[in-house]
Order: C-alpha cells, then structure tokens, then sequence
C-alpha cells in the first residue's frame, strides 16, 4: 500500500519573522511512517517543521503554513490508499499577516484571528472507494464523544484520539475508534508502540 502521512505542526506568520504555532514536534507521524515501512509499505510523509527525524525511506515533502499543507495533501492525496493525518494542523490563521516586521516600539497590538480550511473534510469529499482514512483527535473534554462526532463528520474510517497531554512527547495516553466501535482501548503507550497499533489497522481492511 501507499500510506500518505502527514506529521508536525503548522505555522500562522504574524509578520516576517513571527509565527503561531503548537508544540508538536512531529514524534508520532515520524513513529507512523517507520512503522509503515517495516511492515512493507511505500510512504510518502508530508513534514512541518518537527523536531523529530523523518525515517529513512519515507518520501518526504515539506511543509509550512496550513495552505502549504493544502496544497501538498491536493497533490498527493488521490494517489495514496492510505492517508493517516497525524499532523496538528491548525484551527485557526492571522487575518492580516504584516508584510514587515513589528516593533515593540508600536505598542500593544491586536491579532484578528480567522479559522483555517477543514483539510480532512475536503479530502473525504473526493475519496476514491477502497481508500483508507484514519484521522486523529487531540481533545481534553469528553474525549471520546467528541472524537465519535468527528469521526462521523469527516467520514473517516478510523481516529486516534488522545489529549493535549501527547503534544512533544514520546508517549501517549490514546484509543482509536472506528464507527462500529472501540478498537484499541485507552492506555498508556509509546508513540513507537501506538505507532505499530496503527498500522495494524492496515490489515483488516481489504
């Protein structure tokens, strides 16, 4: 199979050299891809700017802003049988990005903040039959309704869904459900052993 992954966080430019972003640092989409290849899987990652390495293999391709990301998922979506979208892209980017560098000499500032496209929902709109869609939730209330609700939503087939606890980190307290039910209960784990419970997945669908 083809396994597109997409890891890392997004970046919302303030002005030339000032962003907003979240404190992925891309461990968990880098643990995906590894484990996709060991199992035998062509993967092709599209990459924030993380703190963690790409494995060796993977096709990496670069990405920065949201619409970065847009543009990469557009481009590499219909030929994959696989997209697990383990980025944290996100919910929300500056309206009116400056095109020079703020002072603090200009005093307090205000940013007006727009949020972002639903990248997921835009590609389920386009989904070829056969083509596997596993989504992930970072959520700290009523976890698991509201990543049943998203999961619903976006109409993919299954979601990892864990709290803001993981963001950086090497473990993750996480369970993936699907539309029929809990697929992996919630535990303690290892991104790397997460990692390897995902790809799994990948065997019982045909």
């Amino acid at each position: 199979m083809h396994v597109l992954i997409t890891a890392g966080p997004t970046r919302a430019y303030i002005d030339p050299v000032r962003f907003i972003t979240n404190a992925s640092s891309g461990t968990m989409g880098c643990a995906v891809a590894e484990s996709a290849l060991a199992a035998g899987h062509t993967v092709t990652m599209l990459a924030g700017s993380m703190t963690a390495a790409p494995p060796a293999g993977a096709q990496v391709v670069p990405f920065v802003t949201v619409q970065d990301l847009r543009k990469a998922l557009n481009a590499h979506f219909d030929a994959c049988d696989v997209l697990i979208m383990a980025a944290a892209v996100g919910d929300f980017e500056v309206a009116h990005r400056r095109t020079t560098k703020l002072r603090r000499s200009a005093g307090p500032i205000t940013l007006d903040l727009m949020p972002t496209p639903d990248l997921l929902e835009e590609v389920t709109r386009r989904r070829r039959p056969g083509q596997i869609i596993i989504a992930f939730a970072v959520v700290d209330v009523e976890p698991e309704a509201a990543a049943r609700q998203k999961l619903l939503a976006k109409r993919a087939d299954y979601i990892v869904v864990n709290s803001p606890a993981a963001m950086g980190t090497a473990e993750s307290r996480a369970a993936i459900l699907s539309a029929e039910g809990k697929v992996l209960d919630w535990a303690q784990r290892s991104k790397t052993d997460l990692a390897r419970e995902i790809v799994a997945l990948l065997g019982t669908r045909k």
